[in-house]
């Protein structure tokens, strides 16, 4: 496993097949090598969000958290991973212009039909792509 604490790290739903799909879309393009990934059912996600005082029993929501920096949740999460990988994506930018309620309104709509829209797959990392996570 990685330093952590230097990385962004992305919490999501590790019993979640979209989810589990935008993890690796994000492992392919992170080419700087800027994230890391624990699940929100792993100790260190329930620590995460224990210490945050967040709900600790459902799932539907990603993270993604600069350790002693910030963190971000929904849709704002998602346009700031997408601006941090760069490149093409760094148009996202444009997002941040949506009010957040409207924003995160879409995302709690995919996030409620999230287990509709893809089955659970088995994702099987490769060696450089293990050391990416914290826990699963």
């Amino acid at each position: 496993m990685e330093n952590w604490e230097t990385k962004h790290i992305v919490f999501f739903d590790g019993d979640c097949g979209v989810c589990n799909f935008w993890v690796q879309w994000i492992l392919e393009r992170d080419t700087k090598d800027q994230f890391m990934f624990a699940s929100l059912q792993s100790e260190f996600g329930q620590q995460f969000l224990s210490e945050r005082g967040l709900e600790t029993k459902v799932f539907n929501t990603l993270y993604l958290w600069k350790p002693k920096q910030y963190y971000f949740i929904k849709s704002r999460a998602v346009l700031q991973i997408a601006s941090i990988l760069g490149g093409i994506y760094k148009l996202s930018v444009v997002g941040k212009m949506i009010p957040g309620f409207l924003s995160d309104k879409v995302y709690d709509m995919i996030s409620r039909n999230r287990m509709k829209l893809a089955n659970q797959k088995c994702f099987l990392p490769d060696q450089h792509q293990k050391k990416k996570f914290i826990q699963v």
